[in-house]
């Protein structure tokens, strides 16, 4: 289970990493080199938030474990 979730850590960080450059610089790589709206963005995209939702359980059950 532990590459599992160093794998969904890293979908996790290019997303964070995706949404820094569109908060500094305006501008979406996701879409620059998928497309705006193609179905790869947003299987990308989708992929993105159930690694971060699972990073939250992962959080939680690390804080229940001290």
């Amino acid at each position: 289970m532990e590459t599992v979730q160093k794998i969904l850590l890293v979908i996790t960080i290019i997303g964070a990493i995706n949404w820094g450059l569109i908060g500094i610089l305006d501008f979406n790589l996701v879409d620059a080199i998928f497309g705006n709206g193609s179905l790869f963005s947003r299987i990308i995209y989708t992929l993105v938030g159930i690694s971060g939702l699972v990073n939250i359980g992962i959080l939680f059950n690390h804080i229940e474990a001290k």
